[in-house]
C-alpha cells in the first residue's frame, strides 16, 4: 500500500499546493530543443515548497507525453519520495495504463474528451456510477487514491463515494468566474455547501481550475477541509512575470494567508 495514500496532508498542516505541468510541456512542445524542461521545472517548484506535482496526459500529448510521465515518476522516487504524484486523466481513455505501471500516490478521474479544449465539467451520478466502479477498485486495488473530478453539486457527493472514491476535485471554473462580482457569495455558498456533503460522505476534498493568487485566499476561507489545490494555468503565468521559484513561493503564501488548516 502506498504510504501516502490516505496520509498525504490529511487531518495537519495547510492545505497542500499540487503544481499542474502542463502548460511548461506545451511551450516545450512548440519547438524540438528540449526547453524548457518538464523536470527542472519540476526541480524548480518541489525545492520552492509544492507539495506535489500533478499532470494531464491526454492521449494527443499536446502538452505532457508519455516520457514525461515516466521521467518525472522516476525523478520524484529518486529526489523527493515523500511528495506527491498526481496523475489525471479520462480512465478511459490512457490513465489507466500510467496508473497500472507508475503507481503514483494519487490518480484524479477527469471526464474529458479526446478532443477537449480543458476539462470543463464533472462526472454525474448515477449515470457514471456503473462503468466508474470497477477502476476506482482496480486503482486502490494497486495502492493508489482516487479522486474524481466533480461539479460542486452537494446531491452528487454521495454517488462519488459509493463508488469508492477516496476524494473529490471540485472543478473551480465557475468559482474563479465569479471572484470579484456580486455572485461570488452565492457561488461560493455553493462550494460550501459541496465540501460538507463530500467530507459526510467521507470524502476528501481536492479543488482545482481557474484558482490564482487573487481568488486562491477567499475560496479557501470559505470552503472547509481543501487538502489539496492543483493549480497550473495561473501559476505558470505568473511565473514568466516572477520566475517559477518566487511564484511557488507567493501561492503558498496565499494558502496561508487563507488561515485554513485541512
Amino acid at each position: 500500500m502506498n504510504p501516502l495514500i490516505s496520509g498525504f496532508n490529511e487531518g495537519h498542516g495547510h492545505t497542500a499546493l499540487s503544481v499542474n505541468l502542463n502548460k511548461v510541456a506545451l511551450l516545450r512542445n512548440t519547438r524540438h530543443l528540449g526547453i524548457p524542461s518538464v523536470v527542472r521545472a519540476a526541480e524548480l517548484v518541489m525545492d520552492a515548497g509544492a507539495a506535489g506535482i500533478t499532470v494531464h496526459p491526454r492521449p494527443d500529448e499536446r502538452h505532457i507525453r508519455g516520457s514525461d510521465v515516466h521521467e518525472l515518476a522516476r525523478w520524484l522516487r529518486e529526489r523527493h519520495p515523500n511528495a506527491e504524484f498526481n496523475i489525471e486523466g479520462n480512465p478511459f481513455h490512457n490513465l489507466m495504463d500510467f496508473v497500472r505501471e507508475l503507481r503514483p500516490h494519487q490518480c484524479t478521474f477527469v471526464p474529458d474528451a479526446t478532443d477537449q479544449f480543458t476539462s470543463d465539467h464533472g462526472w454525474r451520478f448515477p449515470e457514471d456510477a456503473a462503468r466508474l466502479a470497477p477502476l476506482v477498485a482496480e486503482a486502490k486495488s494497486l495502492g493508489v487514491r482516487v479522486s474524481l473530478f466533480m461539479d460542486p453539486d452537494p446531491a452528487a457527493m454521495a454517488g462519488a463515494a459509493a463508488v469508492g472514491a477516496d476524494r473529490v476535485e471540485l472543478y473551480t471554473e465557475t468559482y474563479a468566474a465569479a471572484h470579484g462580482t456580486p455572485r461570488q457569495a452565492e457561488v461560493l455558498a455553493g462550494f460550501t455547501a459541496a465540501a460538507v456533503a463530500a467530507r459526510r460522505a467521507g470524502l476528501g476534498i481536492n479543488a482545482g481550475h481557474d484558482l490564482n493568487r487573487d481568488n486562491l485566499p477567499d475560496f479557501l476561507r470559505a470552503v472547509p477541509g481543501v487538502l489539496e489545490v492543483s493549480i497550473g494555468h495561473a501559476l505558470i503565468a505568473d511565473a514568466l512575470e516572477l520566475g517559477l521559484d518566487a511564484t511557488v513561493r507567493d501561492y503558498l503564501r496565499c494558502i496561508r494567508q487563507a488561515g485554513a488548516p485541512a
